[in-house]
């Protein structure tokens, strides 16, 4: 796996804003472009999915930064691939 990117777990939200636990550095990515379902059943675009190690800590809502920078967040979790969007 030659990317990394690094992942901020989807903790819950408070009344004002949504908590991530501490970042994690994955090694993994394909930018391939697809449409999924999100965790409510939407349809929506994803446009990196992550495939990594099993164990990592990556549940819907998860924020992530990718190699170029480009922040996003986890719309579903299939153990052990995540998509985003």
């Amino acid at each position: 796996m030659r990317h990394e990117v690094t992942v901020e777990p989807y903790l819950g939200t408070s009344v004002y804003e949504p908590h991530y636990g501490l970042p994690v550095t994955a090694r993994a990515l394909d930018e391939t472009v697809r449409h999924v379902r999100d965790r409510t059943g939407a349809e929506v675009v994803s446009t990196a999915q992550i495939i990594a190690a099993p164990g990592l800590d990556c549940p819907p809502g998860s924020r992530l930064t990718l190699p170029d920078g480009r922040r996003t967040t986890a719309t579903s979790s299939n153990f052990p691939t995540h998509t985003f969007e």
